[in-house]
């Protein structure tokens, strides 16, 4: 009777956390990587207009450390389940500013009977890829959404909840920031009311004022 060969399961991400290695990525020499987990990086009202939504709030990492892309994902769904929830799914814009780009590795290891005989041991023990992760640093935002002040609370909350998804130490932080731009507030109202700057979709444009005079916003 032939002894049934059994493949080790996959490795639990604390054995991935910490940067140990150089960035490891897709390349042509290093083919047949798993698809990440997270495929989506903006959600909800993605195109609403800048001027929409003025609050935004950060989930900022707090250490050095490599973060699977399945964790991305449980964090993408828990947070976008909460504000669908509480305040509809066209009062939020999330973005995912975290990308799994480093490629996880595996030695495969046979766990059966007689598995010293079959396998090499540590003789060739460069790994295979298994998934993906985001070397991430301290103070790297990970996760922002833009929304309404009225739903900041809500905002906050679900955050919060997304921290949990996570291993190590985050922080939520508000933004005094106008939605994803990189104007203040108070600068953002002035410039806008000034004609500096036009709203482009989710972004702003600073007008540079070249070009016909009777195009200028200024004329």
């Amino acid at each position: 009777k032939k002894k049934k060969k059994e493949i080790m399961g996959r490795r639990p991400s604390r054995c991935y956390r910490y940067q140990k290695n150089k960035p490891y990525i897709k390349s042509r020499y290093c083919r047949g990587v798993p698809d990440s987990k997270i495929r989506i990086y903006d959600v909800g009202a993605k195109s609403a207009a800048v001027d929409l939504f003025p609050f935004v709030c950060h989930m900022v990492c707090d250490e050095k450390q490599q973060v699977s892309s399945e964790a991305l994902e449980a964090a993408r769904v828990a947070i976008n389940k909460h504000l669908t929830k509480t305040i509809g799914k066209e009062a939020y814009h999330i973005r995912m500013r975290a990308h799994p780009f480093h490629i996880l590795r595996a030695n495969k290891m046979l766990s059966c009977a007689g598995a010293d005989r079959l396998s090499s041991g540590m003789r060739h023990s460069y790994g295979k890829p298994i998934g993906t992760a985001a070397r991430v640093s301290i103070g790297q935002v990970l996760i922002s959404v833009r929304a309404k002040d009225a739903n900041a609370a809500h905002v906050v909350e679900a955050l919060r909840r997304g921290k949990f998804k996570f291993a190590g130490r985050q922080k939520i932080l508000k933004s005094t920031k106008w939605g994803f731009t990189k104007f203040t507030r108070e600068e953002y109202v002035l410039r806008r009311k000034n004609g500096e700057l036009s709203a482009d979709g989710n972004i702003v444009k600073v007008n540079n004022y070249r070009g016909r005079l009777e195009d200028s916003p200024l004329f």
